[in-house]
């Protein structure tokens, strides 16, 4: 079926997008919806996809032709080459049986090893995986940070315990990033007793589907041992004060509701675009 803009977003409460992720509500539209639809059988990515730095293929894509519509919800499934499945409900909760048994049926059609029904809240669902998306502007100047610099601007025994720093932090996503280092971004680093203990990065821009500098998401944390000493505040605010003086416009983030991170993002003012909450069948 022809997937409709029109139908989709008078049920749309989050500005999220299956195989992109958050969107800026301006960007929002259907070019864009229609682009998606487009790249969907071709394992491409679309200019503006901040997957692209990590991969030469788009691994999530639409299935196009197992879309349900009508005017009180919308229901579009994707898969990704790992074998998830993953169906995306905009509308109320009451079409969540829907969702779920077109997820199972269509996991078995497809192969899926994996099943999900993603939906998107004003508030974070007390069964259900809940990740709150929040927009940071840079619409004023953020000030510099004192202590937190580049790694490649450490001293070399410094940079040496990166590989340390990363492996501890594998679940975080440091482990991979650590494998790409030299191919992405500078990546920002908190040192005590000379090692590198907390880190924010890689820190690069793009470009979003209406022009804006966009600030990408970056892999973020602190050692647990130095945690509470308020590093993970400084290395966020250096964070931004880079974006700043490199010309971003805007950060969309994804952080676990009531988490560490999300806490830090709420009491440093972002604002709250609401959640994104997946069940695992």
């Amino acid at each position: 079926m022809e997937l409709s803009w029109d139908l989709l977003r008078p049920v749309m409460s989050v500005p999220y997008l299956p195989t992109l992720g958050p969107v800026h509500p301006d960007a929002l539209g259907g070019d864009l919806l229609d682009a998606i639809v487009q790249v969907a059988a071709t394992g491409g990515f679309l200019p503006h996809d901040k997957d692209r730095r990590w991969s030469g293929r788009k691994d999530e894509r639409l299935l196009v032709g197992d879309v349900r519509q009508d005017g009180r919800r919308t229901l579009l499934p994707t898969l990704t080459g790992r074998g998830v499945l993953r169906v995306h409900l905009y509308g109320a909760d009451e079409h969540r049986p829907e969702a779920t048994e077109a997820a199972a049926k269509l996991a078995a059609v497809h192969g899926a090893t994996t099943a999900r029904v993603v939906r998107f809240r004003a508030e974070p669902d007390p069964v259900a995986a809940s990740t709150r998306v929040q927009l940071r502007t840079f619409d004023q100047p953020a000030p510099p940070v004192g202590g937190i610099e580049c790694l490649d601007a450490r001293p070399q025994p410094v940079r040496a315990t990166f590989a340390v720093f990363a492996e501890e932090l594998a679940d975080e996503g440091f482990a991979f990033l650590r494998s790409r280092i030299d191919s992405v971004g500078p990546v920002l680093t908190a040192v005590r007793d000379e090692r590198v203990v907390g880190a924010i990065g890689p820190m690069e821009t793009m470009a979003d589907p209406i022009g804006k500098a966009r600030l990408l998401p970056q892999y973020f944390g602190v050692l647990p041992e130095y945690r509470g000493q308020g590093l993970g505040r400084l290395l966020w605010r250096a964070a931004m004060h880079w974006g700043a003086v490199n010309g971003a416009d805007y950060q969309l983030l994804q952080t676990t509701a009531d988490g560490a991170s999300d806490r830090l993002c709420q009491a440093e003012g972002l604002s709250d675009l609401g959640f994104v909450c997946a069940t695992t069948l």
